[in-house]
């Protein structure tokens, strides 16, 4: 008996990295993440490595069932390695690991709301070739052949995501014709994050058999459209359970250096979205209120009521490396957490 394993990877391509996948037949039954091998690739050609020294090795750290081909055959996403196992300098994982594990106690999780929008032709699904449609107001969260586009993509891709086991949370449709979202999560750091780039696979794969493209750039088309986020909601233990831990990790994400430090890791074309316009704040200043979507951070008005809760960061753009936003937001929440006494 045989079956198949899609080997899945993050490569080096900067400024915002791509998915990359390959098939590897495997001899026996599927038998957990254990089981599977390690594989290499030629990372000469991911941006990875250099063609003298190409070898780069995949290292299985979460697997799945694969809901396109059924079956016993699965999804193997992988770090990437150098060939004396330590991580590759593209392997954001690794960092994110350590502060995991430092910092776990506060049980940190995470939903992320992963927007994007569908491309055909070089048009954004629904825009007229060579002209606008009408402007955005009625396509968010719409219903109707003339705001809705790609809905049966969209469909197709949450059945995949629930088949494959993911911790996917919701769908809707978005401000502009052919933008959409979903939710992962909540979760922990890893779990969240490994999750949100298996689901990408799966958008980008399940599209494929529509005809259809689907890209995370944050303004896909300039002018009076919102941009495309992953607006990353974030609470520890303490914060569910106390409102002064909701200010304290807020206010700590605007002191000294930290808000630049965070910005400038939240995806490529940053100052493109957030510009201070359509529900941002502007890239180089930090603020944070209640049910405020014109602020950095949101607190819900949920939260305030209840005195606990989360927090939700919306400056991570759509293209954002979830490993990197979910580790600065551990390493500056919890240490502030920490060293005011609220764990």
């Amino acid at each position: 008996m045989t079956f198949k394993a899609e080997y899945i990877w993050i490569d080096g391509t900067q400024p915002t990295a791509k998915l990359r996948s390959k098939t590897k037949i495997i001899a026996g039954e599927p038998a957990g993440l254990d089981a599977l091998p390690i594989w290499g690739f030629d990372g000469s050609s991911t941006n990875q490595a250099e063609g003298h020294a190409s070898d780069r090795v995949l290292k299985p750290v979460f697997t799945c069932p694969d809901p396109i081909r059924g079956g016993d055959d699965v999804l193997v996403l992988c770090e990437v390695l150098n060939i004396d196992m330590t991580p590759h300098e593209s392997n954001t994982r690794a960092a994110l690991a350590e502060v995991e594990a430092k910092y776990g106690s506060q049980e940190p999780i995470f939903g992320i709301e992963q927007e994007y929008t569908f491309f055909q032709d070089g048009y954004p699904l629904g825009f007229p070739k060579g002209g606008f449609p009408a402007p955005q107001g009625g396509y968010y969260c719409g219903v109707g052949a003339d705001e809705i586009f790609g809905r049966e993509v969209v469909e197709a891709h949450l059945e995949n995501c629930l088949a494959a086991g993911l911790g996917i949370s919701g769908i809707n449709a978005e401000v502009m014709p052919g933008q959409w979202e979903f939710q992962v999560g909540p979760l922990a750091p890893l779990e969240v994050s490994d999750q949100l780039w298996v689901a990408r696979w799966l958008l980008y794969r399940t599209a494929e058999d529509f005809g259809v493209s689907a890209t995370l750039d944050p303004k896909p088309v300039k002018g009076d459209w919102n941009g495309a986020g992953a607006h990353t909601n974030f609470s520890t233990k303490a914060m569910r359970e106390g409102y002064d831990a909701i200010i304290t990790a807020a206010e700590s994400l605007g002191e000294g250096s930290k808000p630049l430090d965070h910005v400038k890791n939240y995806g490529a074309g940053i100052d493109d979205r957030l510009t201070g316009l359509h529900e941002t704040a502007p890239w180089n200043e930090y603020s944070y209120g209640v049910s405020n979507r014109g602020a950095s951070v949101r607190i819900p008005w949920q939260v305030e009521k209840d005195g606990k809760g989360y927090i939700e960061d919306r400056r991570p753009n759509a293209n954002v490396d979830p490993y990197t936003v979910t580790r600065l937001l551990v390493d500056t929440c919890c240490a502030a957490l920490e060293k005011a006494g609220q764990v």
